[in-house]
């Protein structure tokens, strides 16, 4: 084919479009004109390293993803300093000027390894030759030129469907009109390559397995072609069953992978798989604690964990990361940098947030800040409280309350004239509602003493059985034998005035495990307690208080 001196590849050309929009059944089908000389204008060489450090391709010998992650894996970090070296040197513009390979001499403290260095124009051979180890002129890190392959392309649609491609082939100088093109991949690399580039052509893959896909994402990443990791993406989606195996896979891509906009639903999905599994973190206690830490972040971003309170969360934390960091100072970077923006700290209990004070594993100025930030939260009025939540972002939830197995409270702490303590809890009508017939749910601890104590409310029917009723409890933790008398209040806000209202008052002495409290608190039916006119639901908020007075 005659070689055109006309300007293809115009930088003012408007390519945006189609880099950004992806295949879609309006893209041509090309397939017909792959390595095909007819349809074509350049040659491409590509020259196939040896894979030193694995001798079977990616997917080989595996019979499940799981199978394929711990391969993947194991070989992307022993290869990692192979594709290092691949791409040092110079900048691309410098490597596709030099006809000549470059000494391996040169390349020793080079920093660059910006990936489209993989690009070299050199003089091309036909077909597909073997060059054995011990003759070839140049190798790196003992990896050696084992195989040369060669295609017929055509510069515009490659270039249509890749920056990588288009900036390869428009650089401006004489060599981009050169007809012949040289790739330089590792052997595990050109199953995937050979698949993306009849992507390029037909929009198609003929793989179907989880492994070739991911590895076919992976080379679609490398050289830029967002439709194909598009599609890699919904085929995974849509054909593979998420299991914990392969969440952890996508989450732990790599970076230039995950920023992808094309893999955020890969990622996302990933996410919730994980979050939504182990939302209950006490039956997987194990299972947790082996995650690594894209996993846990997964899981701890998640509103919907089912834990006693987050304070539990906080353990929970702390106790994986000593497992998995045992050096002190990677432990306070991690807990600092990554997980401590998961714990939601405003909705720690006043103890617990001492005890993060005192905490080696943060860094003194790093668990401040995350303290003051909670005691200026609970020290907020409501509506503020409200406005901070509702500027959460998605990916910052630190004031968005979870549902907690035990509901969070406000606590007033008096030690003089006599020790006391004022309990506010908030329910809110979907959780109240959720209550009937016989349901219950529970405050955290609060203390008054040295005493742990809790609130319970309840659905149940009143005393002559009749109807059912809600009802408020006040209940001591268990602890030994000893025993407490206190002078208690019951208290709600109620319309119109949507001041507190005194609704019970009684005393108990109180021993371990023991309870008190009134059956029927608004003395009304369920019915009309929930109903849309009632008088305890503000904004669409129950708020309770209770009063406790150890008596002298």
């Amino acid at each position: 084919m005659r070689e055109s001196n006309t300007d293809l590849f115009d930088p003012r050309t408007d390519m945006d479009s189609d880099f950004s929009r992806g295949a879609s059944s309006s893209d041509g089908d090309f397939g017909f004109a792959f390595n095909d000389s007819n349809f074509s204008d350049r040659l491409l060489r590509i020259e196939i390293m040896d894979d030193s450090l694995d001798d079977s391709p990616d997917g080989e010998g595996c019979n499940s993803i799981a199978d394929w992650a711990r391969h993947r894996k194991r070989r992307r970090e022993d290869i990692k300093k192979d594709n290092a070296l691949d791409l040092t040197a110079c900048p691309v513009e410098e490597q596709i000027l030099n006809g000549n390979l470059p000494d391996i001499d040169d390349c020793v403290g080079c920093e660059n390894q910006d990936e489209e260095a993989d690009a070299m124009i050199e003089e091309s051979l036909s077909g597909d030759e073997t060059i054995p180890g011990n003759d070839s002129s140049w190798s790196m890190d003992c990896s050696t030129v084992v195989r040369i392959k060669t295609l017929h392309i055509s510069s515009p649609i490659l270039a249509a469907k890749s920056p990588f491609f288009y900036k390869l082939f428009s650089n401006g100088m004489k060599e981009s009109e050169q007809r012949h093109v040289t790739l330089r991949i590792t052997a595990s690399e050109e199953a995937a390559l050979m698949e993306l580039l009849n992507f390029m052509y037909s929009n198609t893959l003929s793989t179907t397995s989880a492994p070739a896909l991911l590895d076919v994402l992976m080379a679609a990443d490398k050289f830029e072609v967002a439709s194909c990791m598009k599609y890699c993406c919904s085929r995974l989606l849509r054909n593979t069953p998420m299991t914990p195996e392969s969440a952890m896979l996508y989450l732990e891509l790599p970076s230039s992978v995950l920023m992808a906009d094309a893999v955020l639903p890969l990622t996302e999905a990933a996410r919730q798989y994980l979050a939504s599994r182990y939302k209950d973190m006490t039956k997987f206690q194990e299972e947790v604690m082996a995650l690594p830490l894209a996993g846990i972040e997964a899981i701890l971003s998640s509103d919907d964990l089912q834990i006693a309170s987050e304070d539990a969360v906080y353990d929970f934390v702390l106790k994986w990361a000593r497992a998995q960091y045992p050096i002190q100072k990677d432990r306070q970077e991690v807990l600092g940098s990554r997980l401590g923006r998961f714990i939601r700290f405003p909705y720690m209990t006043c103890r617990k947030l001492k005890k993060v004070l005192q905490c080696q594993d943060f860094e003194p100025e790093v668990s401040s800040k995350f303290v003051l930030e909670a005691l200026f939260f609970k020290a907020d009025a409501p509506h503020r409280q409200r406005t901070l939540t509702a500027e959460e972002s998605a990916s910052n939830r630190r004031f968005v309350e979870r549902a907690y197995k035990y509901r969070p409270v406000k606590v007033v702490e008096f030690e003089l004239p006599r020790q006391q303590c004022v309990v506010y809890l908030d329910l809110k009508r979907e959780e109240c509602a959720n209550l009937f017939p016989s349901g219950r749910v529970y405050s955290q601890a609060f203390h008054l003493g040295g005493q742990g104590f809790f609130l319970s409310a309840h659905c149940n029917m009143d005393q002559q059985s009749s109807f059912h009723c809600f009802g408020l409890f006040l209940g001591m933790q268990e602890k030994g034998s000893v025993s407490f008398a206190v002078d208690y209040e019951f208290a709600a806000r109620s319309k119109p005035t949507e001041e507190f209202v005194s609704k019970y008052k009684g005393n108990y002495t109180f021993t371990g495990g023991k309870a008190v409290g009134y059956r029927n608190l608004f003395a009304i039916q369920w019915t009309s307690f929930m109903a849309e006119d009632s008088h305890y639901f503000i904004n669409d908020i129950l708020h309770l208080r209770a009063e406790l007075t150890i008596r002298q």
